[in-house]
């Protein structure tokens, strides 16, 4: 049967999405493994006071940058994107050169921040002035994190998937063999020139796959880069603005948690956004590599962006519900597995989470339209209002219910988020979701509500020989959802073949 250019165009673009998605689906899980050694290594090495230590580094050096940063290792991959759409090697160069001067910009802003601040941040993080060395040494970090920023959106603009999932896992695994003899020699001594390390090499590897990129040597004046930069600046401010709403309100919900229920409970808290961000989000991180420069690339015509955000919903529907199914009925071992036993009181807050989940793809989906198209003012106010009812329905959940509740407030969350970003979409752009997705989310939701059910009202063990009939039927359902919209069958006949 021969295709239409109209349908071999959808094929094509749904193939693109599951190929970024399965090369940097296996980035994720490859940076996650190193991350699982690296703790470990350092839990072993340097015990829970030198983890402490290196965690307090690391993360008030990470605060300074989120603070001077500007948010440009997000914001300028729309606009490399959409200078790569023109396919002019001039504006793409002219771009590159702009956000290369604001990465170093950015970057010695940081830097000089934390050599200024050292003697205060070391009394603030430490209660002591013994590490003003460890952070004028740590201001070195901020300079060559921000050009590994721009590296990478580079390479991420430029939708160089394969150097860039290359610079990811080389970065990670060099950075872990460098650290292991300084911890293993030096032990606690050995975190600073650890990580100042670890920061150059991982800058010298994305240095090196993104200087197979040739850009053009153009003159670009101070005037050019100022008119140039200052969109992305304001759009990275505002995303900067937003990350830290959303450290602040995160950071409140641990305090009352810890002032009502105690600190375990915020340990629990803590491991189940870890088990739902890191493990089941991997899918959203994998994903959005490639689907932010595509959007921007086409943001500037509605129904293109129509048409993609629609696959993009399909594709992480698509490819979670089965991963959510078996999570909501095997969430007890997955828990064990990660943690252990003492961490069981998490599993009905998961539970809740997981069929959020469905909520937060769909919603994901339809939010980077507003960084496609730069509006920065409304993707501000759009992120506080969430950020405000979130708090609040996250301490009010706790209040009533417990750890529990923080699921139940975590669905509630992005069920009005859903809401309240389809409407923004739908009145400014014109957007609305597809037949087929409509399709595909409810009967997908209703299997992981089948799931919840069985989970909740159904006795161990028969609730797993109830459950795995509808995690079967929720991955053949996705799997022939794909066929259809990729044509699966014969694409591994093409690979077969060529094997």
């Amino acid at each position: 049967m021969v295709k239409n250019d109209n349908e071999s165009e959808k094929v094509g673009g749904y193939r693109q999405i599951m190929k970024a998605t399965s090369i940097f689906g296996g980035v994720q899980v490859f940076n996650i493994i190193i991350s699982i050694i690296r703790s470990k290594v350092i839990a072993v090495l340097l015990g829970p006071t030198g983890m402490g230590i290196a965690g307090l580094l690391t993360s008030t050096t990470a605060l300074i940058g989120s603070l001077t940063n500007f948010g440009l290792g997000v914001s300028s991959v729309k606009d490399i994107a959409a200078a790569n759409e023109t396919k002019d090697d001039l504006e793409i160069s002219k771009v590159v050169v702009v956000v290369r001067r604001l990465v170093w910009f950015t970057g010695l802003l940081g830097a000089l921040i934390t050599l200024i601040l050292a003697p205060w941040l070391s009394e603030l993080s430490f209660g002591n002035s013994d590490y003003t060395i460890a952070f004028l040494w740590l201001s070195i970090t901020l300079l060559f994190n921000q050009l590994t920023s721009g590296q990478n959106v580079l390479l991420q603009g430029l939708r160089k998937l394969n150097f860039l999932a290359k610079a990811n896992m080389f970065g990670s695994a060099l950075g872990l063999l460098v650290s292991f003899p300084l911890y293993y020699y030096f032990e606690i001594r050995g975190i600073v020139p650890a990580l100042i390390l670890t920061t150059i090499i991982t800058f010298l590897v994305n240095l090196y796959f993104s200087n197979k990129i040739p850009i053009q040597k153009i003159q670009v004046t101070l005037s050019e880069t100022k008119t140039q930069g200052k969109g992305m600046m304001l759009m990275g401010f505002m995303l900067s603005l937003s990350g830290i709403m959303t450290v602040g309100s995160s950071y409140v919900v641990r305090i009352f948690i810890s002032n009502t229920g105690g600190v375990d409970d915020v340990g629990f808290f803590n491991a189940a956004f870890a088990i739902i961000n890191t493990y089941v989000g991997l899918v959203f991180t994998a994903m959005a590599t490639d689907y932010y420069p595509r959007l921007s690339g086409v943001a500037q015509d509605n129904k293109k962006a129509t048409l993609l955000i629609n696959q993009q919903a399909d594709i992480a529907i698509l490819i979670l519900a089965p991963v959510l199914a078996v999570f909501i009925i095997f969430i007890n071992w997955v828990v064990i597995l990660l943690y252990s036993t003492k961490f069981a009181p998490i599993d009905s807050m998961l539970h809740w989470m997981a069929l959020g989940m469905f909520f937060k793809a769909a919603s994901w989906s339809i939010s980077f339209i507003l960084l496609a198209k730069g509006a920065s003012k409304v993707f501000f106010w759009n992120e506080l209002i969430a950020n405000i009812y979130g708090l609040g329905l996250n301490l009010l959940g706790y209040y009533l219910f417990g750890l529990e509740g923080l699921g139940i407030s975590f669905l509630i969350n992005y069920v009005l988020y859903l809401v309240q970003v389809f409407i923004l979409a739908r009145y400014k752009y014109g957007f609305k979701f597809n037949t087929d997705f409509h399709k595909i989310f409810v009967i997908q939701f209703i299997s992981a509500m089948s799931c919840f059910f069985i989970i909740k009202f159904t006795p161990l063990p028969y609730s797993y020989i109830y459950g795995t009939p509808i995690i079967l039927f929720s991955a053949w359902y996705s799997f022939k959802e794909l066929d259809k919209r990729m044509d699966l069958k014969e694409l591994l006949g093409k690979i077969t073949k060529k094997k």
